[in-house]
């Protein structure tokens, strides 16, 4: 979908009595839902993510949808980096959901190869986070 037209739609969806709409195209999903006079877009590309669990390593998923948080507050170092050897169990982020904050553990253990999130991001269910390369 071309930027143009995402614009528009958001704007029209912002301006109407809708409080959500989904679009689906070419293997792309957009979400809108308002709240209080203000719309969140959500767009996901189905096409990418199958890519990202195609490539080798073990991939760690959302198990909610929520916010992406790398560390335990602004200040701190994050839970981990690229290239830090993790166990089972060991905390690599938090999700937070309904002003809850959840840990996301390993479920494997390796070394951690690609972090597949930004920092306060959106994040969806089954939405892949990291990719692990397992010993």
């Amino acid at each position: 979908m071309e930027i143009e037209n995402l614009i528009k739609l958001i704007e029209t969806v912002s301006a109407s009595e809708l409080t959500g709409l989904k679009y689906e195209e070419n293997n792309v999903k957009l979400h809108l839902t308002k709240k209080k006079e203000q719309v969140q877009v959500s767009v996901s590309n189905n096409g990418r993510e199958e890519a990202i669990r195609q490539k080798e390593g073990k991939i760690v998923e959302s198990p909610l949808v929520g916010t992406f948080y790398a560390a335990p507050s602004e200040d701190a170092a994050p839970f981990v980096s690229v290239g830090d050897t993790v166990r089972k169990g060991q905390t690599l982020a938090i999700i937070e959901a309904m002003k809850l904050m959840n840990e996301i553990e390993s479920e494997y253990d390796g070394t951690v190869a690609e972090i597949l999130v930004e920092n306060g991001k959106p994040v969806e269910y089954g939405q892949p986070l990291f990719r692990i390369f397992g010993d």
